[in-house]
């Protein structure tokens, strides 16, 4: 078979998505390289390893700085080649052979070659955290000729191609063996320094303050248009605010929703608003003791005011989740189960548990703006039933080591997918090999559910797989191992200065930084 597109039923995603998103501010900008792009973003970043690192946060810096071997088309869900020129593909499905571009280089010019991209596989695969989850069907990758590089797949997965384009896709240079620790393949020295392939290399990061990026200059692709990219970790919404009406940051990412009416009055700026894949929720530990009850979780999803969200944090930029797969991605069940705001019912189940003077913990972090608002919504509505919680707003990098752990009741959490399948959603969420970062974060295992999610990961036959989905997705309504709180929309406010900015769904938080001006 000749080169493959992207999988059945990618065309069909976003399809209400207004065309999937638009460029923003689409004239061209003058050809200059000396400029310099300044994001602020709310939280620093956590390790920057294609290997480790599992949020968009991170992502924003590590695709810049490392390429794949198939990318995401602008703002479609399509691949195009990326350091593949052409693929071919079995008529099993079990086998996938990439041919790769000339004259290939990593940041430091030595040859990318199909030897790095086997070693990049092997590692990943190695180091066995969350990014590797994309591939639970890879068998082995064979580096067949230097240009030549070989895949071969245990079981059929359906989205193979699309995974090939997310973070863990991204080809690491082997000289960063060098930089081993007690084996930890050079963990400890990607985490905050870059070995790619990729337009822009990491040049400096002084931690909780900022982040730089400078275009790669053995980057043999067409150049950035911009030198210098710098983040600027700015905490405060307000002085995020302040800075870009300043004219002191292009872009701020963490903007309250209920500002933004008032920036798109200004005419010195513009706001990117569109329809999204990125969903909000919250994760309820069902290995804690009372929440391991489905009456009690069940309860709280029972007693939380989804309306009053959207209306008062959301400002109607939102709609609330219809289970876990969001709408615009083939799966979605229109007329699934949906919690609805009922007090009595929730305090009805409390008594049947059994329970009573109940009392969580809530954590959220300053990643997100509106977090702590709707945690303190959250505590109301609960306290409503007689649930007292206790908020804790943490470091971001504190909450994510302690959802790894499992050592939370209740957290906030958002997500979007890395590529249009539903298994971005329903296996990692719910299939319980993904306890922690990995994907479910609530620690929630029925084996029903893990065989619904896996069988459907093994066929492909899209019908089947919606089936099987739906199955477990009424399974998990009544389980109730998170909140299903709201799907928002995308709103990017920047200078109308800043040219070229691309959304892709499948990248939210995330910059087409080599084509972006100013």
């Amino acid at each position: 078979m000749k080169r493959v597109l992207v999988l059945v039923l990618s065309f069909l995603v976003l399809a209400n998505l207004v065309g999937c998103a638009k460029s923003a501010n689409t004239p061209q900008a003058s050809s200059t390289q000396d400029k310099t792009l300044v994001v602020a973003t709310a939280a620093d970043f956590g390790t920057i390893d294609p290997a480790v690192a599992m949020d968009n946060s991170a992502w924003k810096i590590c695709y810049p700085a490392y390429e794949r071997l198939v990318n995401f088309k602008g703002s479609s869900t399509e691949v195009e080649p990326g350091l593949a020129k052409s693929w071919d593909v079995s008529q099993d499905g079990l086998t996938w052979t990439f041919h790769l571009n000339d004259n290939l280089k990593f940041e430091d010019s030595t040859s990318l070659d199909a030897a790095a991209v086997k070693f990049s596989f092997d590692r990943l695969m190695n180091v066995k955290k969350g990014p590797s989850d994309a591939f639970p069907s890879l068998e082995s990758v064979t580096a067949v000729d230097p240009k030549t590089v070989q895949f071969k797949l245990k079981t059929v997965f359906p989205p193979f191609l699309s995974t090939l384009a997310t973070n863990g896709g991204g080809i690491v240079n082997p000289v960063v063996m060098k930089q081993e620790k007690d084996g930890d393949m050079g963990q400890n020295w990607l985490a905050a320094h870059t070995a790619g392939s990729g337009a822009y290399i990491l040049s400096e990061w002084v931690p909780e303050q900022y982040l730089k990026l400078t275009a790669n200059p053995n980057y043999p692709g067409e150049k950035p248009k911009l030198n210098t990219i710098m983040v600027k970790i700015i905490k405060d919404p307000s002085a995020q605010r302040m800075a870009l009406e300043k004219g002191d940051v292009d872009i701020a990412e963490s903007i309250p929703v209920d500002q933004i009416k008032e920036l798109k009055k200004n005419a010195d700026l513009v706001v990117f608003d569109t329809p999204s894949l990125m969903v909000d929720y919250v994760y309820l530990n069902t290995q804690k003791s009372t929440l391991n009850n489905p009456k009690v979780r069940q309860a709280i999803s029972y007693a939380i005011d989804y309306q009053g969200i959207i209306s008062s944090v959301w400002q109607g930029n939102a709609t609330q989740m219809r289970g876990p797969i969001p709408k615009g991605l083939w799966g979605y069940q229109p007329d699934l189960f949906q919690y609805t705001r009922n007090l009595e019912k929730a305090k009805s189940l409390l008594q049947e548990a059994g329970v009573k003077d109940l009392t969580f913990n809530l954590m959220y972090s300053d990643r997100k703006a509106w977090w702590e608002q709707e945690a303190q919504i959250i505590q109301n509505n609960l306290a409503e039933i007689g649930i007292k919680v206790n908020l804790q707003k943490i470091a971001y990098a504190t909450q994510r080591e302690k959802i790894d752990k499992g050592d939370f009741e209740l957290t906030l959490g958002v997500w979007s997918p890395d590529y249009a399948d539903p298994y971005m959603f329903m296996n990692y969420w719910f299939d319980s090999k993904n306890f922690g970062l990995a994907g479910n974060r609530a620690f929630y295992k029925n084996d029903k559910v893990d065989q619904f999610v896996r069988q459907a990961a093994s066929i492909n036959d899209p019908v089947q797989r919606t089936e099987l989905y739906k199955q477990a997705q009424e399974l998990i309504m009544q389980d109730a191992p998170y909140v299903f709180l709201v799907q928002k929309n995308y709103q990017l406010p920047m200078r109308k200065s800043v040219q070229g900015f691309v959304f892709n769904p499948m990248l939210e938080d995330m910059y087409n930084f080599q084509t972006i001006n100013k």
